[in-house]
Order: C-alpha cells, then sequence, then structure tokens
C-alpha cells in the first residue's frame, strides 16, 4: 500500500503518494491545475524522466484527469469500487485481463470496471490520460499475484 506524504496545509486533492519498493512508480496525486488554468500537456510529457510517471493534471466534480507517460509493465490489480479510463494520446498501451488484452494506440480509449483484475504495459513509451475518481488508490488491490 502506498505511503501518503502531507504538508500541513494539504488536502485530499494535494496528497502525493510515494510507493514503496516493489512499485518504482513516479505517482502525483496532488492537483497541478485549477479551474479555468491553462496547461500544456506536451510540455509535461517533455519534462518528463520516469518510466512509469503519473501526474493528476485537474479534477472535473468529482473525478480527476491523470497524465500518464509509461513504459513497461504496472503490477496485477483492481479497484474494488472504481472503474478507471484510460486515452491513449501517443504511443501503444495495452491492458492485460485474464484471458486476453485489449489494445490501445493513438486516440483510441477503454473503461476498465470496477472489480476486473487487470495490468497496464507499454512496450514503447506511452502518453495516455486517465479519468478516474478522485478517491482511487492508483495501485489498487491486490498487487502482485
Amino acid at each position: 500500500m502506498p505511503s501518503l506524504e502531507r504538508n500541513d496545509t494539504s488536502t485530499p486533492e494535494t496528497q502525493r503518494v510515494t510507493q514503496p519498493s516493489p512499485y518504482p512508480y513516479a505517482t502525483h496525486l496532488d492537483v497541478r491545475f485549477g479551474a479555468l488554468e491553462r496547461f500544456d500537456v506536451q510540455e509535461l510529457v517533455d519534462a518528463c524522466t520516469d518510466r512509469w510517471y503519473n501526474q493528476t493534471l485537474c479534477r472535473v466534480n468529482e473525478s480527476v484527469v491523470r497524465l500518464g507517460v509509461v513504459q513497461g509493465e504496472y503490477h496485477w490489480h483492481q479497484h474494488e469500487t472504481e472503474d478507471e479510463f484510460f486515452y491513449v494520446v501517443e504511443g501503444r498501451f495495452l491492458i492485460d485481463l485474464e484471458g486476453r488484452t485489449v489494445e490501445l494506440g493513438p486516440r483510441q480509449g477503454c473503461v476498465v470496471p470496477k472489480g476486473v483484475r487487470h495490468r497496464p504495459r507499454a512496450p514503447q513509451r506511452t502518453v495516455i490520460l486517465m479519468v478516474e475518481t478522485a478517491t482511487i488508490v492508483p495501485t489498487g488491490s491486490g498487487a502482485g499475484t
């Protein structure tokens, strides 16, 4: 389970997650941009040096939009109470399910329903957008096995 580091003034929207060593992911749950604030996704992508990077961009009602710059494999997991939407901006993104794999290319998306065990992976550097509830734990439950 990820550990939460909080600043004295943080709220749930500004939490940062630091992953334990089995999960070498850079996951940032702080909301980077506010309403009516223009931002440049490509600028964030260009600055990224992590192999599996996840940054919350903004909040939309009770959901968040997250940017992922990914390469390699995530671990098998599921989200018991939340659906997860993936949209590929560039690259190739695979979502392994028990029994099949969903392959996404640029401008393609897919919803993984709550409770479905899955493993995201990207054979090359891939840029994705995710939409999910603000309360979701990115590493899910049932990690590992």
